[in-house]
C-alpha cells in the first residue's frame, strides 16, 4: 500500500505542537532510566557535537565522557583526515581571495579584460569560463533560455569526459550560444556524471560566483556531519555568527572563505583577543562593515594633502572637498555585538571616538583580493578618549590598544560568557554559571578553551533541567539528522537547499547579529512544516545525494511488530531518550494502515520503517538537544 504522505504530515503537525514545550520534552517513558554515563554521553554529544552518530554513545561510555570532552578541547590532537577527504575536491577552499577572483570573475573583472587592464588566462578551462562571461557581458539583455531549443541535446547525450571537452571547444566557437543555453535544466544535464573539477568549470560558465559559494556551504555541512573535531566545528559556527559576514556584499564573496578558514577556525578555541584582532584586520570584516572607507575629518587624505608635499608651494585645504568621511558602523558593532554587549556601558561619544581610532584600518587593493593595511593618510590625528581611556596619537597602535582594552573589559567577559552559555546550556542560563565563566575569562585573559572547560565541568551544564533544553537551529537539525541516521552524503547541495527552505541559508544573514540560537527565532508553524517535510523526505531517501537505510536502523529483520520497530528506532535515532508524549502519540497513529503499511487481512506485513523514522526525526524530542 502506498504511503499517504499528506496524512503523515498531519500526524507530524500533531506531534510537533509540543516541540517548543520544555515540560513535555522532559516527560520520560516509564522505562528504567539509562545509566548515568550513557545519559552524560548523549548530553555531551548533543552539546559539544552536532548530535551522535551510530555507535558514538557506546564509544564515549567506553573511553569516558570526561576524557572525550578533554579530547574535543584539543582538536589539534584528533585525526580528522576522513572528514577532510570529503572536502578535498573543493579546490576553492584552498584558494586565496585573489585566486578566487581571477578564476571565478565578476562582471567588473571581465570588463577590465575587455579594456585591456587584465590578461585573459592561459589555462584552457579558465579561458572557457572567461569566453562565456565575455559573451554574456556583451549582450545588451540577458535573454531567458529557450526550453524548446534542442540544439545542445546531442552534446549533452555524450559521456561526461567527451561532453566536457566539447563544451570547452564550444566556448571558443559559440560562447554567446552557451551563455544563453547553459542554464537551468540544460546546466544540470551538462553536469551529470562529471568529476568535481569538471563541474566547477561548467558551473562557472553559467555563473562564476556560484562555485566558491556552493563549495563553501557544502564543506561546512560535510565537516559538521563527519568531522571528529566536533567541538571545533561547533565553535567555528558559533564564532562565525558572532562575527557575522554577509557573503553577497561585493568582494566579500571572495573573502568569506579565507575569513572562516584563516581567521575563525584556527582561533575558535584560542584567546578571544587574538580572534578579535584577526577579525578586525580581516578584509571580509573591513569591507562588510565599511571600515575600509572610513577616514578622519582632519586626516591628510580628507584634507587633500599630497603624499609628497612641495615646500615651495604651501598646502591649502579645500573646504568644499568631498571625502568618504568617518564611518561608525564597525566601531558600533564591535562594542555592541563583538565585545561589550548592548548594555556594555558605552556611549555614542565612545562610538565616534573609537571610529576615529580605527581610521586608516583598510584593505590593500580591495578589488584584487588584497589583505589588511594601515593607511596613515586616512587616520584621524590627535589624541582620543574612549571608555574613559586616553588614547595617544600613535597611528595603527591606537587600534591595537583599544582592541586590548575591549578584550579584557569585564562587560566583554560577561557578554561572551553569556552567549556561550546560551549556546551550550539554555536560552536563559543560570547567573551562577555565567558569573563563574566570566571570572575564568578575566583570570585566564580571554582563553576560550579555559572558559569552555569551566562550563563543561560545572554542575549547571550537567543539570537535569539542562537536558534537551535547547531547540536546534535548522543547521543543527539538518546536521544532527544526517549524523543520527548514519547517512552517506555524496552531495550536500540538496541539504543546503533544505536549509534555505527552513530560513537559515548559510553565510546569507545580512544583519551583523548573525543567526540566533534561541528557540523563539525558530519555532513557528511554517518552520515546523519545513522540518516535517524534510524529516519525511530524508527517512524515505527522497533527498538527492543523501542515502539513509532506515530498515537497518530499525533492525527490521528482528523487528516485526509496530511496537518493536518504533522501539528499535527510538534506540538508534534518539538513544532511547523519548518522552511519553512522543512515544504514545506516534504509536497511536501507527495503527492507521496508511501509515503502518499493513492491510487488515495481512497483519504480518513488515511495518513502514521509513515512515516511523520520519515521525521520530520530526518529533519534539529529536528537535531538542
Amino acid at each position: 500500500m502506498k504511503l499517504g504522505r499528506h496524512r503523515l504530515i498531519l500526524v507530524l503537525v500533531g506531534i510537533l505542537t509540543c516541540a517548543a514545550n520544555p515540560i513535555l520534552a522532559g516527560n520520560k517513558k516509564p522505562d528504567a532510566p539509562p545509566p548515568d554515563e550513557r545519559k552524560r554521553a548523549l548530553h555531551a554529544l548533543n552539546r559539544l557535537a552536532f548530535g551522535p552518530r551510530p555507535g558514538d554513545v557506546d564509544q564515549l561510555v567506553s573511553i569516558g565522557v570526561d576524557k572525550w570532552v578533554d579530547q574535543q578541547l584539543h582538536p589539534e590532537k584528533i585525526d580528522d583526515s576522513a572528514a577532510e577527504s570529503r572536502v578535498a575536491g573543493f579546490q576553492t577552499l584552498r584558494m586565496s581571495p585573489a585566486q578566487l577572483e581571477e578564476q571565478f570573475p565578476e562582471r567588473q573583472y571581465i570588463k577590465d579584460v575587455l579594456d585591456g587592464k587584465r590578461l585573459m588566462p592561459s589555462s584552457p578551462d579558465v579561458r572557457a569560463v572567461y569566453q562565456v562571461q565575455i559573451a554574456r557581458f556583451e549582450m545588451r539583455d540577458d535573454p531567458k533560455p529557450d526550453d524548446a531549443d534542442t540544439s545542445l541535446d546531442p552534446l549533452l547525450a555524450l559521456p561526461p569526459d567527451r561532453r566536457y571537452q566539447q563544451l570547452l571547444a564550444l566556448a571558443s566557437t559559440d560562447a554567446h550560444g552557451l551563455a544563453v543555453k547553459l542554464r537551468g535544466k540544460r546546466l544540470q544535464q551538462a553536469l551529470d556524471g562529471m568529476s568535481r573539477n569538471q563541474r566547477e568549470v561548467i558551473t562557472a560558465m553559467a555563473n562564476p560566483q556560484r562555485v566558491p559559494e556552493e563549495e563553501l556551504v557544502q564543506a561546512k555541512l560535510l565537516r559538521a556531519i563527519y568531522s571528529q573535531r566536533q567541538l571545533q566545528e561547533v565553535m567555528t559556527d558559533f564564532w562565525f555568527n558572532h562575527f557575522n559576514i554577509f557573503l553577497p556584499k561585493g568582494p566579500d564573496r571572495y573573502f568569506v572563505s579565507s575569513f572562516e578558514r584563516d581567521v575563525i577556525r584556527p582561533r575558535a578555541l584560542g584567546r578571544f583577543e587574538d580572534l578579535l584582532v584577526a577579525t578586525a584586520k580581516s578584509p571580509a570584516m573591513l569591507f562588510y562593515l565599511d571600515n575600509w572607507l572610513s577616514e578622519g575629518a582632519d586626516s591628510p587624505k580628507a584634507l587633500g594633502m599630497p603624499e609628497h608635499p612641495n615646500r615651495n608651494h604651501p598646502f591649502r585645504p579645500n573646504p568644499n572637498r568631498k571625502t568618504a568621511g568617518l564611518n561608525e558602523n564597525y566601531a558600533r558593532e564591535i562594542m555592541e555585538l563583538h565585545t561589550l554587549g548592548v548594555d556594555g556601558g558605552y556611549t555614542q561619544q565612545d562610538v565616534t571616538e573609537l571610529a576615529k581610532v580605527l581610521t586608516g584600518w583598510t584593505i590593500d587593493k580591495p578589488n584584487q583580493g588584497g589583505g589588511f593595511k594601515f593607511d596613515p593618510r586616512m587616520h584621524e590625528p590627535g589624541n582620543k578618549m574612549v571608555l574613559g581611556h586616553r588614547i595617544k596619537n600613535k597611528g595603527e597602535k591606537e587600534g591595537m590598544e583599544m582592541l586590548h582594552i575591549l578584550a579584557i573589559n569585564p562587560n566583554t567577559a560577561h557578554f561572551i560568557s553569556l552567549k556561550l552559555a546560551q549556546r551550550f546550556v539554555s536560552d536563559n542560563p543560570p547567573d551562577s554559571l555565567v558569573a563563574s565563566m566570566s571570572k575564568t575569562f578575566l583570570k585566564k585573559k580571554g582563553d576560550i578553551r579555559e572558559v569552555l572547560t569551566t562550563m563543561f565541568r560545572s554542575p549547571e551544564f550537567w543539570a537535569e533541567d539542562a537536558h534537551r533544553a535547547k531547540m536546534k537551529t535548522p543547521f543543527e537539525f539538518i546536521v544532527s539528522s544526517a549524523r543520527a541516521t548514519g547517512a552517506d552524503v555524496s552531495d550536500a547541495a540538496p541539504l543546503a537547499g533544505q536549509l534555505n527552505n527552513m530560513g537559515m541559508p548559510l553565510y546569507l544573514m545580512q544583519p551583523p547579529t548573525g543567526y540566533s540560537t534561541k528557540a523563539e527565532k525558530w519555532v513557528s508553524s511554517s518552520a515546523l512544516l519545513a522540518r516535517m517535510n524534510y524529516s519525511l523526505a530524508l527517512a524515505a531517501n527522497r533527498i538527492k545525494g543523501v542515502q539513509v537505510n532506515a530498515f537497518a536502523l530499525a533492525a527490521a529483520s528482528s523487528s516485526t511488530t509496530l511496537e518493536e520497530s518504533l522501539t528499535a528506532l527510538e534506540r538508534s535515532l534518539l538513544q532511547g531518550d523519548v518522552s511519553n508524549a512522543t512515544h504514545n502519540s506516534i504509536m497511536s497513529r501507527l495503527q492507521d494502515p496508511m501509515i503502518s503499511q499493513r492491510k487488515l487481512d495481512d497483519p504480518a506485513r513488515a511495518p513502514n520503517v521509513s515512515a516511523i523514522a520520519g515521525l521520530l526525526l520530526g518529533s519534539p524530542d529529536f528537535q531538542r538537544r
